[in-house]
């Protein structure tokens, strides 16, 4: 593929798909046109590996998830087909600037944290390795809320990423399938027949995932949801025009909102009618492929591996139950069997409040004959475990943890760490019943999005030291380690930050009105805004450094930018008020001109798959501080790793098996392990206890109550002052003086420039391990059992 090719294929689009020419474009229709002309070149692949697939009569893997994260996708697109050079020219060529047309693509924000940004590395790991398969999920029309800050106060707008033609998909409208809902069950013949009340069709749209080299492209499939019967004539020649589109406004409720707020009734029942809704349509559109390939239902587990990302999807087990018993007229225990032999669970938490659980009379109302499938099921395993303890069904709720377990031929956790611990808290009971169902994949991220797209500097200096089958092959980074003690190594890779952190300071300046120092420490924090993760520490951290260096401001201080990106679920009160707080104690510090040259803190709004983009490569500390046995993997602390930054965390999650990979010495570890954490919940007092011992927290939690950086305002953080003096699940303050401890063996570190870089080099040439393409290949051998269509790009000549 020239630059001419694509150029001309470019102008053709412009032309003749946008209906422009090019003195009169506008930098959508570039970026639109590239990007068809982009597509124009998966095409080809995607048709050729659906082919293979269907050719080799073997095994497919369906993915199920709420979420998939999947950003901008031009970049993406451009990277794995090896384009960068050739789309650059074009849009230089053409008159326009690459950076400023790859950013003209919408974000489509359509997952809200790690979960789906995993889903989506592992759809482009799947394409790299040649795994046969499917993405399955919700086109949701607006995806999580745009984020602004009104006076800190996080305003939550609609995100409109389909305000514009999505350039990547394809619509099927003969792919479509009813989805039924309500209603009541009956006996006929002596068969229990269910009988809905309501319908609403699940039409397709497909988007090609296109894997490293274009090898293989695989298929995200999103379900849009539409109504039977969209428009009432008759009452609108009534005169009754809202009426008359009510039936399609209710449809697309459906798929209209990712995650609605579930604290209402109303809310939980949208919550159950959107999970069953794209699990349903996903296991028809499932078993009308394999029955147009194969005869024998009893064969399903041989040719069909579904994965359920988390518990939203847990209504696969009944609903695919139902589809070969009630529809297919398979006897009940053998349905049970075979949709147990395909179904794989993926567990993402140890909070069994997180473990989604919905009221049986909600149930009942919404999928009846579902409720007494998931009766059958429990009553079944207490037949086969009389003396268990663990159930779907008790205290009037349906279990959707243990109906996943339950339903599954392998369940599995996301680090080392969380495995073991799922293996001991949440489903202990389940464990000792099935003790070979647990197994752990730890989880990735692909180097294709972040580092080749989102690092250029660094992917340059890795190319060009250790070659270009890292990309395909992320262990190779391995051999950048005898680099680490070469001068001109380490100040290539220190200048390839410099820019970063540059480019990281100049976005902030033009968008935020922001000025920082890039010679300063950039600290991040990035996440999805829970007490669990902490960010409040962080805040309390950040006022005591503060104080600090204002009782000595000559003291030896280190520059530091406190950096904090993510958003609160809208009915999450407690953690809307650490964002608040977060932004007032920027407010304060950023205007003291004692501190100001020493001590910023930055919020961003809004964060983003496209914002990490830039926030990570610029980093020089990964806050991974969340309290220890509660986050179950984190990837974000994977890519902080791999693109240079040190990790300051506690022994939670991934964050032990990096340390045990990038050296203890390259990591600031502090707090308490699980277990202490347990054991110091059961001190009475423990919290009071806490500051007692600590003068800097106890004086920096007095502020905040006081309304230091609140305009005196002695009430605006009450629930945070309140929920730390009193209570203190997530241990804060006792873990406190240990991260204060911590930071300050940061500032040391940092103060020397040269053994700083040097570990941060030792991040990167350690972290290869932490690919999804390695989290697949584990997947692939370990629980859905099916090989590659390929050959591993590591085999070929040349990359």
């Amino acid at each position: 593929m020239t630059h001419a090719d694509l150029r001309s294929d470019t102008l053709r689009h412009l032309e003749f798909s946008l209906g422009k020419d090019l003195p009169h474009a506008h930098v959508y229709d570039v970026r639109m046109a590239l990007s068809l002309a982009v597509r124009d070149r998966i095409i080809t692949p995607w048709f050729a590996s659906t082919r293979a697939a269907y050719a080799a009569r073997g095994k497919r893997v369906y993915y199920l998830s709420m979420e998939f994260l999947i950003g901008r996708l031009l970049e993406d697109a451009i990277v794995n087909l090896g384009l960068m050079d050739e789309a650059r020219a074009v849009c230089e060529s053409c008159g326009f600037d690459f950076a400023t047309v790859l950013a003209n693509e919408p974000d489509a924000a359509l997952g809200n944290g790690g979960l789906g940004r995993l889903a989506a590395c592992f759809l482009d790991s799947m394409s790299t390795l040649g795994c046969p398969g499917h993405g399955y999920g919700i086109r949701y029309e607006h995806g999580l809320f745009q984020q602004r800050f009104e006076d800190g106060v996080q305003i939550e707008e609609p995100e409109e990423w389909l305000r514009q033609k999505h350039a990547w998909e394809f619509e099927r409208p003969e792919v479509m399938y009813g989805i039924a809902f309500g209603g009541h069950v009956r006996d006929h013949d002596g068969r229990r027949v269910w009988e809905p009340d309501e319908q609403v069709l699940a039409k397709a749209h497909d988007t090609p995932v296109i894997g490293w080299r274009g090898r293989w492209a695989n298929t995200l499939r999103l379900w849009g949801a539409e109504a039977v019967h969209g428009f009432d004539l008759a009452a609108f020649n009534r005169g009754d025009y809202m009426g008359a589109t009510a039936p399609e406004a209710l449809a697309r409720t459906i798929s209209r909102v990712l995650y609605p707020d579930d604290t209402s009734d109303a809310g939980k029942e949208l919550r159950l009618r959107q999970e069953y809704f794209f699990t349903a349509a996903s296991l028809r559109d499932i078993l009308r492929r394999f029955c147009g390939e194969h005869e024998d239902l009893a064969a399903l587990p041989r040719h069909v591996a579904i994965q359920l990302n988390d518990t939203h999807p847990a209504i696969a087990g009944p609903e695919l139950i139902r589809l070969l018993h009630d529809e297919h007229g398979m006897d009940f225990d053998t349905a049970e069997d075979t949709a147990r032999g395909c179904l794989g669970y993926t567990n993402h938490t140890l909070m069994p409040e997180a473990l989604e659980r919905w009221p049986e009379w909600l149930m009942d109302r919404v999928l009846p004959r579902h409720l007494e499938i998931i009766g059958r099921i429990d009553e079944g395993h207490a037949r086969a475990h009389p003396h268990r303890n663990a159930h779907i069904l008790s205290d009037g709720n349906v279990n959707m943890g243990e109906l996943s377990f339950i339903m599954a031929h392998k369940v599995n956790g996301v680090s080392a760490l969380h495995t073991d611990l799922v293996k001991d808290t949440v489903f202990a009971e389940l464990h000792r019943l099935h003790p070979d169902r647990i197994v752990n994949q730890t989880n990735g991220v692909t180097p294709r999005r972040w580092i080749v797209a989102a690092n250029p500097a660094l992917r340059k200096l890795v190319g060009d030291t250790i070659g270009p089958r890292w990309v395909s092959d992320l262990e190779r980074l391995s051999e950048l380690e005898p680099h680490v003690d070469d001068a001109g190594f380490m100040d290539a890779y220190a200048a390839a930050k410099r820019t970063n952190k540059e480019a990281l300071a100049r976005w902030l300046r033009e968008t935020q009105g922001v000025t920082v120092n890039p010679a300063a420490m950039f600290d991040i924090q990035i996440k999805r805004i829970h007490e669990y993760k902490r960010q409040h520490m962080n805040i309390l951290e950040t006022i005591a450094l503060w104080n600090a260096i204002r009782e000595d401001p000559n003291g030896e201080w280190t520059p530091r930018v406190k950096i904090f990106g993510g958003k609160a679920a809208p009915g999450y009160v407690l953690a809307k008020e650490i964002i608040h707080l977060i932004n007032d104690v920027g407010r304060v510090i950023n205007a003291d001109p004692v501190t100001r040259d020493w001590l910023q803190v930055v919020y961003p709004p809004n964060y983003n798959v496209t914002m990490a983009e830039r926030l990570i490569p610029a980093a020089d500390l990964s806050e991974q501080i969340s309290t220890a046995g509660k986050e179950a993997s984190g990837t974000g602390n994977m890519k902080f790793a791999m693109n240079g930054a040190p990790t300051i965390g506690t022994l939670d999650g991934a964050n032990v098996e990096i340390r045990e990979r990038v050296g203890a010495e390259n990591f600031f570890l502090f707090g308490m392990t699980a277990p202490e954490v347990v054991a110091r919940r059961t001190v009475e007092g423990h919290a009071a206890q806490a500051i007692d011992a600590s003068p800097r927290l106890a004086q920096a939690l007095e502020q905040v109550a006081s309304g230091v950086f609140s305009d005196g305002d002695t009430d605006r953080y009450r629930g945070v002052v309140d929920n730390l003096r009193h209570h203190d699940f997530f241990v804060v303050c006792s873990d406190f003086d240990g991260y204060w401890d911590a930071q300050r063996r940061v500032d040391a570190a940092f103060r020397d420039p040269a053994g700083w870089m040097r570990m941060a080099a030792l991040n990167t040439a350690r972290s290869g391990w932490f690919s999804s393409d390695r989290t697949i290949r584990g997947y692939m051998a370990e629980v859905w059992d099916i090989a590659p269509l390929i050959a591993p790009a590591s085999d070929l000549a040349a990359e």
